[in-house]
């Protein structure tokens, strides 16, 4: 009986052991519901391979794209609460369920926010052969011609999505949907004129605009943008309730523990505020997130997802087909 009662203090003794291991101690997953190569796994990139360099943990980024957004993201919410799997994602995690009728997850019940990655910086792109010069100067060409003039949606509820029906609503106007796979895709149609406006990442227009292809109205940024200085924001040109900016969060299971949610926190504002990762950011054509505790990002989560949904509904946007 002695013998038992030693084997057993020995095991309880290693497991007490194995569950004090300081985190991380093994590779963390991160879900990008979008597809590899494209803006958001690019973004995660920059922020996680600073943080794993720190660690000494792989941090490995996985692209699990599909349902617009919503099949890694249903992932991730059912991943175990433990620190180990994150979910990066823009505010289609937080207007999806206005979208989607019966969606597994809500993002306030079953996601904590651990770190903003980055604005979103959107610009307002129209064909360079188009006669307007301004957004107001759009607003009124578009006015005169209702229904007749298309916009370039890259995914139902997405940053782009939502920032052009944002801007319809506040400007009284209404332009056609034309659903693509992704923003590169409505380029070329852009410049032809088969679209007469989209909203466009800054990555993917400027050079464009800065060929004289593309003529940017305004920007969707809280300041103007180093890239295109002479672009002015939406607020600037005259839409100032049309400004509001997409971010891009990363999230991880509700239930993790508050102490692992801190050390995530605090990693990711760390690797923000290095300028490396500054200068990727921006590179890639975001503006890196300001620094914010789990408590204010959940805040803002719930500020956005009213918002979004009463976007969503004043548009009547609909699941894709």
């Amino acid at each position: 009986m002695d013998y038992l009662v030693r084997i057993a203090v020995v095991l309880a003794l290693c497991a007490g052991t194995a569950f004090a291991q300081p985190y991380p101690s093994k590779p963390v997953r991160v879900i990008v519901p979008y597809p590899s190569g494209g803006i958001v796994d690019l973004l995660a990139r920059a922020i996680t391979e600073k943080i794993a360099a720190g660690w000494g943990q792989p941090i490995l980024v996985e692209g699990r794209p599909g349902a617009d957004s919503n099949l890694g993201t249903e992932a991730a919410a059912k991943s175990p609460a433990d620190g180990y799997t994150w979910l990066m994602t823009g505010p289609a995690v937080l207007s999806n369920p206005s979208i989607y009728s019966n969606l597994p997850w809500n993002p306030l019940r079953d996601f904590q926010g651990v770190g903003v990655a980055v604005w979103n910086l959107n610009i307002a792109v129209v064909p360079a052969t188009l006669p307007v010069n301004t957004l107001q100067e759009f607003v009124a060409y578009a006015k005169a011609r209702p229904g007749q003039l298309n916009f370039g949606n890259p995914g139902t509820g997405s940053s782009n999505h939502l920032s052009s029906e944002l801007f319809f609503q506040v400007a009284g106007i209404k332009l056609v949907n034309i659903g693509y796979k992704g923003q590169p895709p409505a380029i070329p149609d852009l410049i032809n004129g088969q679209l007469q406006f989209k909203v466009v990442a800054l990555g993917l227009a400027a050079p464009h605009v800065k060929s004289g292809r593309l003529k940017a109205l305004a920007a969707f940024s809280p300041q103007r943008l180093k890239q295109l200085p002479d672009v002015p924001t939406v607020a600037e040109a005259g839409y100032p309730e049309a400004g509001l900016v997409p971010w891009y969060g990363i999230y991880v299971p509700s239930a993790t523990p508050k102490d692992v949610v801190a050390r995530i926190n605090n990693e990711i504002n760390r690797a923000l505020a290095s300028p490396d990762v500054q200068e990727r950011i921006e590179k890639i054509g975001g503006l890196p997130g300001p620094m914010k505790t789990p408590d204010e990002i959940q805040a803002m989560m719930k500020s956005d997802f009213e918002r979004w949904g009463k976007v969503v509904h004043a548009a009547g946007i609909k699941p894709a087909q």
